[in-house]
């Protein structure tokens, strides 16, 4: 769309947002938020735009999906206010949140390599006395009681209770299964997906019914790396037309 505009051409609202898909609205709405500069008007007051706002329009929309709209929007408002450095920090935050992401999928492989699958099938009444009590865990995951205590009735964890004092006893299994469900939590996988998949290897006794998981996983995070270069090359032409 932009490759046909001539410097100082004036754009209409709609000549904006018909080649996106948007509407009128949208691209008023943009430009209070600050993702675009602010318009021209007219004397009789009406907006009229120009490649500048085509090339920040463009650069926004390749932004939003590595970094998310809320991302994408502080962005573009830093640079459209000159504070190119905040747009640059926010990025390397982005940058900085896939890597960690990628960190913990390949610690939920890790993870599923360690699953003892004769131990995941054991039943867990059978277990020793041993284990691990509720606070503990807790700790080491850096969650709270609660948040175990929540994943036991999604049935993400099994822990026993011990006869004598009802405490909650995570053996081995249960906390194996509780950092599992952990790594997929920060993932970004609902209670209500991990569910089914952590009973699936519990039955299975091996973990292909995560295989598929992991695969969409890697495919999410690849996507979301290739949609940020993409980000960046509109980012980089928007800062070029700005001069």
């Amino acid at each position: 769309m932009g490759q046909n505009l001539q410097t100082g051409e004036r754009l209409r609202p709609i000549d904006l947002a018909r080649g996106h898909g948007l509407s009128t609205q949208a691209i008023r709405n943009y430009e209070e938020a600050g993702i675009l500069p602010a318009a021209a008007r007219t004397p009789h007051g009406y907006r009229t735009y120009t490649p500048l706002h085509a090339g920040a329009l463009r650069a926004f929309l390749a932004l939003v999906p590595g970094h998310g709209h809320r991302t994408a929007t502080a962005i573009m408002r830093a640079v459209n206010e000159a504070a190119v450095e905040e747009a640059y920090r926010l990025i390397d935050e982005s940058h900085a949140q896939l890597l960690d992401d990628r960190r913990t999928l390949q610690a939920v492989e890790s993870a599923l390599r360690d699953l003892d699958p004769t131990a995941a099938s054991a039943p867990r009444a059978g277990s020793g006395p041993g284990g691990t009590f509720i606070g503990p865990l807790a700790e080491q995951l850096g969650i709270r009681p609660a948040t175990l205590r929540k994943w036991e009735r999604a049935g993400l964890v099994q822990p026993r209770r011990d006869p004598l004092t009802g405490y909650r006893v995570y053996d081995e299994s249960a906390v194996r299964d509780a950092r599992l469900a952990h790594q997929l939590r920060r993932g970004g996988y609902l209670l209500e997906q991990i569910a089914p998949l952590i009973a699936q290897v519990r039955a299975a006794g091996g973990l292909e019914p995560l295989e598929a998981a992991l695969r969409d996983w890697h495919g999410r995070l690849s996507t979301r790396g290739r949609a940020m270069l993409t980000g960046a090359a509109e980012l980089e032409a928007y800062l070029r037309t700005r001069g």
